[in-house]
């Protein structure tokens, strides 16, 4: 009978060695048995994106520790190591002796019988240098080494933070990174109300919190703890152990239970942030109705920055899977135009499934590459570029983006003919939007500026002061939404606007189109 710790080796499998995506190896070994708990599932998705995330302290520690170091171990001992390992140093809920007998057992199953005294020795070797130093991770006086090493990052990830932070906040972005994520509602007020959609899941908290004491105390062993499962990239994941921290002094909060709250920002009007396991998001009151959507609160401010307005035609460049493009409908009453671009032709599909859940009329499918579109010139007043990024902003909830090769450079260079093409689109004195979920400034500052220095006639155009997007807006004008300072996901955004030359060239269009009639 598959166990939680089986499953989550064979994932790790999957992303370690074939390089799959966390959620999607997960999601594949979890559809594959129905005979786990809740409880179980919970445990199986906290074991592999913990070890995704914490991959290279674990690999520090069997470096430490091991005769060999961790890149010559064989793969599937390598695995068990950072599973065993990372239960010792990150899992409160499981005991020592737990985590080092599973881990042996594991082994056991899976071929390794002859080096389970390895594994016996490592883990054990661990517990006694836990028990009698503050920090058993040996750690190099480099700082960028040490947060590397300490946090489970790559040198280069912290290297573009530290161009930007003082090496305290970049240690307290890195620790942030390593949170499990929160899960923010965007509530749609077409359909209901913030009050409403809370009240509602209160109330499903409520009934879930007497059904557990009704129940009483039939344990499942280590894994009671671990709640229920719903899809890995909304699943709120227990806190590791208290982090033993020697680069700087800032720290984190602990995991709070399950209950609705508003947005960190206050000022987001459709915000609600569920914290802990809650079950089945299908299963949530007001899914089916349209009550709601899950997005992210900085996302949210996105579409608040392009303030769309009734009637408006707005074209998202690059919508898929449509979180944006429904916010911008709701926004606009659901009266307009929305052209929902993109050219993954089954992601567009997802835009549609969210549109119909959320009853919205206005969306038009666009499907192809934004970069080639001549067909919307000077049509929008609004367009908004979520561009493609590396992602940086979202490490949390992808954590195999840390491991994978830096394309900032390529993608730079994609955002800035993505902006190019559609700054033609927009109407005389409209507006465009430009955002991605990444914090590299080659990626956004870099995009930007480039564009305005060969577009003099385009300005940043800061939002009005009654904007929920108001507070975050920088001297320049731009937004960086920064993970440990706003506790949601990492952002850029900029709005900009057309300026005097571009209604001059649009008069002279107009007039050649009028005599060419």
């Amino acid at each position: 009978m598959p166990n939680p710790r089986q499953l989550a080796l064979i994932a790790l499998r999957d992303v370690y060695r074939r390089e799959a995506y966390t959620d999607i190896a997960l999601d594949r070994v979890l559809s594959s048995t129905e005979s786990l708990s809740s409880a179980e599932r919970g445990l199986a998705c906290e074991l592999v994106y913990g070890t995704v995330r914490r991959q290279r302290s674990l690999d520090a520690l069997i470096n430490q520790l091991g005769k060999k170091k961790a890149h010559q171990q064989p793969p599937d001992l390598r695995l068990i190591l950072h599973l065993g390992l990372y239960q010792l140093r990150y899992l409160s809920q499981i005991s020592d002796a737990a985590a080092v007998n599973t881990s042996v057992e594991l082994a056991k199953a899976n071929g390794l019988k002859k080096l389970t005294g390895a594994i016996n020795g490592i883990l054990r070797q661990y517990i006694r240098l836990a028990t009698h130093t503050s920090e058993p991770l040996q750690l190099p006086e480099d700082p960028i080494e040490c947060l590397g090493i300490l946090h489970s990052f790559p040198n280069r990830v912290i290297e573009i933070w530290r161009e930007q932070l003082d090496l305290d906040e970049t240690e307290q972005l890195c620790a942030w990174f390593n949170q499990p994520p929160a899960i923010d509602l965007r509530v749609n007020p077409l359909q209901t109300s913030v009050a409403e959609v809370e009240a509602a899941m209160q109330g499903r908290w409520e009934a879930g919190e007497a059904g557990e004491k009704d129940a009483g105390t039939r344990g499942r062993g280590d894994a009671e703890s671990f709640g229920t499962h719903i899809s890995p990239r909304q699943r709120a994941i227990p806190s590791p152990r208290q982090e033993r921290r020697r680069c700087s002094r800032s720290s984190r909060s602990e995991r709070e239970s399950y209950t609705p709250h508003p947005s960190p920002s206050t000022s987001l009007p459709q915000a609600l942030r569920l914290t802990g396991g809650m079950g089945t998001v299908r299963d949530l009151p007001g899914f089916s109705e349209g009550w709601w959507t899950i997005q992210d609160s900085s996302a949210q401010l996105v579409s608040h920055l392009l303030d769309p307005q009734p009637g408006e035609v707005i074209i998202d460049a690059c919508a898929a899977p449509g979180g944006k493009t429904t916010h911008i409908a709701e926004l606009m009453e659901d009266r307009g135009t929305i052209w929902a671009c993109d050219r993954a032709v089954k992601r567009l599909r997802k835009v549609e499934e969210n549109a119909q859940r959320l009853q919205l009329k206005s969306i038009q499918i666009c499907p192809g590459d934004s970069r080639h579109f001549s067909q919307f010139t000077q049509n929008a007043d609004r367009v908004l570029i979520d561009a493609p990024c590396s992602g940086l902003g979202t490490l949390h909830r992808r954590p195999d983006l840390r491991w994978r090769e830096n394309k900032a450079q390529e993608l730079s260079v994609l955002q800035k003919e993505l902006i190019e093409q559609a700054a033609t689109w927009v109407k005389p004195g409209g507006i465009l939007v430009y955002a991605t979920c990444t914090l590299h400034w080659l990626e956004n500052e870099g995009v930007v500026q480039a564009f305005l220095d060969s577009h003099p006639d385009w300005q940043i155009q800061p939002p009005l002061s009654c904007s929920p997007a108001a507070s975050f807006t920088s001297s320049q004008g731009w937004i960086k939404v920064w993970s440990h300072r706003h506790q949601m996901d990492g952002f850029f955004m900029v709005k900009l606007k057309a300026g005097i030359t571009k209604l001059a060239n649009a008069t002279k269009y107009q007039v050649n189109k009028s005599i060419s009639a």
